[in-house]
């Protein structure tokens, strides 16, 4: 175990759109592995790691109502979506012989564990990486806001958030070539300047709990291990 490391328990928060790599739509096997191989050199490094994931690849309840649609009825769609992913990334990771379990902020005791904290910590102190899936199990919460609040529940000493680049910037790079990248932040610089890294309820929620959050590309193999280590390129933002 290194004795260099910056965090020793951490949530790593992956959008569903980083499993689809160049496709678009649905779960890029390989990608998915990718990820496991990552998490699994961060837990060969001796820290703890439970996981977020998003369900954007499949399917996003804002699409539903932004057709007129029920809101409450599309953001349920997608909290299925999250477990489909939660799925894949376990397998991912006991492929690697990695030993991970999943468990869902939304009941279905045939396919997953249901969410509980003392049942997550003791997964998390059993040596397993823990996946929540489900969002926070309620609409019109992000899995953002899943990210932070299960954060503050597994007493992660940081947010990892995965992204498509490695940090947080002014402007999106890929449409504005000269935008401005910050090595830190403050959490009241994210919110005052809304900076489009985390939504506001999750910037809120990690700034309460005192809980860092370091945004890198999840692009990049190996980054999660020597962004823990001290290296890397990312933006951290706290207080």
């Amino acid at each position: 175990m290194g004795s260099n490391i910056r965090y020793r328990r951490i949530l790593l928060k992956v959008s569903g759109e980083a499993l689809m790599g160049s496709q678009g739509f649905g779960i890029d096997v390989s990608v998915a592995d990718r990820i496991a191989a990552d998490i699994r050199e961060a837990r060969e490094m001796g820290v703890e790691i439970s996981v977020v994931i998003g369900g954007g690849n499949i399917f996003r309840g804002v699409a539903v109502a932004s057709k007129g649609g029920d809101r409450v009825t599309g953001d349920h769609m997608g909290m299925l979506a999250t477990v489909i992913n939660a799925l894949a990334l376990r397998t991912s990771l006991v492929k690697l012989g990695v030993d991970a379990v999943v468990l869902s902020a939304i009941a279905m005791p045939e396919i997953c564990e249901s969410f509980s904290q003392l049942k997550a910590l003791a997964h998390q102190a059993a040596g397993r990486v823990v996946i929540f899936a489900g969002g926070t199990g309620n609409p019109f919460f992000t899995t953002d806001s899943a990210g932070a609040l299960r954060a503050a529940e597994m007493g992660a000493a940081a947010l990892f958030k995965a992204t498509m680049v490695d940090g947080i910037y002014s402007a999106d790079p890929k449409l504005v070539p000269d935008a401005v990248r910050y090595e830190t932040l403050t959490h009241n610089d994210v919110l005052s300047q809304g900076l489009a890294v985390m939504d506001v309820a999750a910037v809120a929620l990690t700034r309460e709990n005192k809980i860092p959050i370091i945004v890198f590309s999840i692009h990049e193999k190996g980054e999660l291990a020597r962004i823990l280590s001290g290296g890397g390129r990312s933006t951290v933002v706290s207080d």
